[in-house]
């Protein structure tokens, strides 16, 4: 049965600050590459067999993906389907605020600014379809926006389920693709 792993990137500073990352281009905190070098370790000594490593073109993903293709000699490359959902107006505000929370139950509508679930859900399941057709096994290294997506490719999710749905920073998770 084929496989593919998902990395979540390390700790930032809105991490921290409980704020909504989204598509602003935040940096890793010391703590997140200190995280993404222990991912790194970890993945090198359960002797993966992965092929390549694709991740998020921001830069908190591709500083985790890139510690960890360092340490375990995998190849990394961007891959632009990876970039977090955009929120919009909603980016850098609190990410348990009522307003967002209510926004966030509206998979068809758009963020004011943003992009909806279903549009996610459309780039992110294309992808998984080119991960699954494809001869090689692949590390994701990518958001927990995109880790919730993943989650609902392979298993039934209400929307409650979907919504609350998260990966600690640096989770690897591994999921098989059906037969």
């Amino acid at each position: 049965m084929k496989e593919v792993y998902f990395v979540r990137h390390g700790q930032t500073i809105w991490n921290v600050e409980n704020k909504i990352c989204g598509a602003t281009d935040i940096a890793l905190t010391q703590l997140g590459h200190d995280q993404a070098v222990a991912t790194g370790e970890k993945i090198k000594a359960m002797n993966l067999a992965v092929d390549e490593i694709l991740y998020s073109p921001l830069q908190r993903a591709r500083d985790t993906a890139l510690h960890i293709s360092e340490i375990t000699g995998i190849p990394a490359r961007e891959e632009p389907r990876l970039i977090e959902q955009n929120f919009g107006k909603y980016e850098s505000t609190a990410r348990n605020g009522a307003e967002f929370a209510a926004a966030k139950a509206q998979f068809a509508n758009r963020y004011e600014g943003g992009e909806s679930m279903l549009h996610l859900a459309q780039r992110i399941y294309n992808l998984l379809d080119d991960v699954k057709a494809s001869d090689k096994r692949y590390i994701l290294v990518a958001h927990n926006g995109i880790a919730r997506v993943v989650q609902s490719y392979f298993f039934e999710m209400t929307n409650e389920e979907y919504a609350g749905f998260g990966v600690e920073n640096c989770a690897v998770v591994r999921f098989e693709f059906p037969d």
